[in-house]
């Protein structure tokens, strides 16, 4: 018999550009230490781009067929994927019976620690030793002091998806989140490597609203297995006239 436990389809979507996006480009293009934001990085809201990065995003997907569109949309408690899903909403992005935006914690940003508000010359000369402990481990397993690894983020989203199977089985469901967690539901879905995630992560940034998507399919052992549809995908901003943008995640936070 045919075993389905996941969505019909499933696509992740990454925010659209936040002010720490920019302060983070500020900051190294200056040469700064510290990256000039007083939010925690939780705080952190779309930048004017970004606002209109997400309400392209909505429009495009407003665009699909009803029976195409996210049935049920999650998002990370942080305002920057709040508001992007918000902006899809409103601007129809879902199918007519999708009800409010969801928020669940494990689809969080990954959590910087110390390292938090700093650029990468700040790390190295505020917490040398770590850096070079970071620099040895590889950012997949290093944990910054009251950070998390990119393996803790794994665990938490592991987590999430067992959620998403036990409620939303033959739904469609969109996922607002971060460069990161994208990165790693990727590399539980298609069961990769370390070296594999990495080397997915080294070929581009994952653009601001940048669309990920899964179907399911059943294989010969009647399991269902997730086949990637759509990758880094900017159309719906080109269509738009809507800028692309890419820069990672600032580590933002109050200094």
């Amino acid at each position: 018999m045919e075993r389905q436990h996941w969505p019909t389809r499933l696509w992740l979507v990454r925010h659209g550009q936040s002010q720490g996006n920019v302060a983070r480009d500020q900051a190294h293009r200056a040469g700064n230490l510290i990256i000039d934001l007083d939010w925690r990085d939780v705080d952190v809201p779309l930048s004017e781009l970004g606002h209109r990065q997400a309400e392209a995003t909505g429009r495009w997907l407003a665009a699909l067929p009803e029976d195409q569109r996210p049935e049920v949309l999650l998002s990370s408690p942080y305002v920057r994927a709040r508001q992007t899903a918000e902006a899809i909403r409103t601007a129809g992005g879902l199918s007519g019976s999708a009800k409010s935006v969801i928020l669940d914690e494990r689809l969080r940003e990954r959590e910087f620690g110390v390292f938090d508000g700093l650029t990468t010359i700040g790390i190295r000369e505020k917490y040398p030793d770590e850096a070079a402990h970071r620099a040895k481990m590889g950012k997949f397993y290093h944990r910054p002091p009251g950070g998390e690894s990119w393996a803790d983020v794994i665990l938490r989203l592991r987590s999430a998806l067992n959620s998403i199977n036990l409620q939303y089985e033959n739904s469609r469901v969109m996922i607002v989140c971060h460069q990161v967690v994208v990165l790693c539901l990727r590399y539980i879905l298609e069961e990769l490597t370390e070296a594999q995630i990495l080397d997915i992560d080294r070929q581009a940034e994952i653009l601001n609203c940048g669309i990920c998507a899964y179907d399911f399919s059943i294989d010969h052992k009647g399991l269902c297995v997730p086949e990637l549809a759509l990758w880094n995908h900017g159309a719906p901003l080109e269509e738009e006239g809507a800028e692309k943008t890419s820069a990672p995640d600032a580590m933002a936070g109050s200094r």
